[in-house]
């Protein structure tokens, strides 16, 4: 027998099983007693105040898509900034790697610098508009 999906199977074993473990030791251990003070929602140590349908500022949203920005911005930037000045010949060499996982080439280091440097650019230039339009004040 093949053993080249023992580690999936193990996998989803060790996956089924912490799901069966949580729902018997919820069960033994959750509250018994349904009264109203159990039952109603928890925030933050106080009570809830009003309905949770309310309507949101847009404001709230505005500075989530902001954050979003950013983070999918680091999500391009970290990768870049370790390939960018790995490509060594003689370390990949010495290290017994292949010279093309080793990073970017350096006749193409130039030309990607300044690719991400345009990103960077086009993602100052969003900043800088929301930053006009208002979105990071808090009235």
């Amino acid at each position: 027998m093949s053993t080249d999906f023992t580690p999936i199977f193990l996998f989803l074993a060790i996956a089924v099983g912490t799901g069966l473990s949580m729902l018997v030791l919820s069960a033994l251990l959750g509250p018994r007693k349904r009264t109203q003070v159990k039952q109603m929602p928890y925030e933050s140590g106080m009570d809830p105040i009003g309905d949770a349908r309310q309507r949101f500022d847009v404001r709230f949203y505005l500075v989530a898509i902001a954050f979003l920005l950013f983070d999918v911005e680091l999500l391009y930037l970290y990768p870049w900034a370790v390939s960018q000045w790995s490509a060594d010949p003689a370390l990949a060499a010495a290290t017994g790697g292949s010279p093309l996982l080793a990073g970017i080439p350096p006749i193409f280091r130039a030309m990607v610098f300044w690719e991400i440097m345009v990103f960077v650019a086009i993602l100052t230039a969003a900043f800088a508009y929301a930053w006009k339009k208002g979105v990071f004040e808090w009235r």
